[in-house]
């Protein structure tokens, strides 16, 4: 069994496209899959959120949320306003574990950046893949900005003593300009780890079968077997 952490360098980077890509890849390679988003925020009670999305995309139906807030807010804060339970740190990775037991991989996408609070004593993802044990992933704009978003996110992983497996650009442009094609290049000397995939930008418009039969070839073949099976430490 394996566990991998999915996190991005702020909002709206493409972490749940990331999500589902590596999901719809493990799947396709034969490996039950799990995916767990501990804290959704900014969906209402009976609305599609982010595992829905996950679910139209790749098929998967191992899915597991922990709470729902309607505020577009870090979850602490949406709790907060809305007087809900804050979420609480230790069921979270008992959840985790719970789903790793019984999967080949599970998959926790986080909401927001990486320190964004989580729920009691303003825990964050990173605490939470300390806890697991698991590696993260860090799913990256392609734009101007992302080199300082990118490396301070590696610096946090690293300060805390949590594997980065890589960085993942989650929306690749057809025709990449200046800023972005030097990103690629730039991005691992200044976080210190691969670029290992690269997700078209509009592939969280495609059909399931689109989807995941593109899915495997956004990424790194070797990084991507030995990412989802946990066959071999991250480093």
């Amino acid at each position: 069994m394996s566990v991998l952490v999915i996190t991005g360098t702020s909002t709206d980077v493409g972490k749940t496209v990331v999500t589902a890509a590596l999901a719809a890849a493990a799947a396709a390679a034969g490996r039950t899959v799990a995916v767990c988003k501990p804290a959704q925020t900014g969906v209402a009670p009976g609305e599609a959120g982010d595992l829905e999305e996950i679910e139209r995309l790749t098929g998967v139906t191992d899915l597991v949320e922990l709470v729902r807030y309607p505020d577009p807010l870090a979850p602490d804060t949406a709790a907060r306003r809305a007087g809900m339970p804050l979420l609480e740190r230790k069921p979270m990775v008992d959840a985790v574990n719970e789903l790793a037991a019984s999967h080949d991989l599970v998959l926790v996408e986080g909401a927001g950046g990486l320190l964004v609070r989580l729920g009691v004593d303003g825990f964050t993802l990173s605490d939470v893949a300390r806890d697991l044990g698991a590696p993260v992933v860090v799913v990256a704009s392609a734009s101007l900005g992302t080199l300082n978003h990118s490396e301070l996110t590696v610096r946090a992983l690293k300060a805390d003593g949590v594997t980065c497996a890589g960085v993942v650009i989650g929306s690749w442009p057809d025709e990449p300009d200046l800023a972005e094609t030097c990103n690629l290049d730039d991005l691992p000397v200044v976080t210190g780890v691969p670029v290992t995939g690269r997700v078209p930008a509009g592939s969280g418009g495609l059909g399931r079968d689109d989807f995941t039969r593109a899915a495997a070839g956004w990424f790194d073949p070797e990084w991507l077997a030995d990412t989802t099976s946990g066959s071999r430490a991250l480093a």
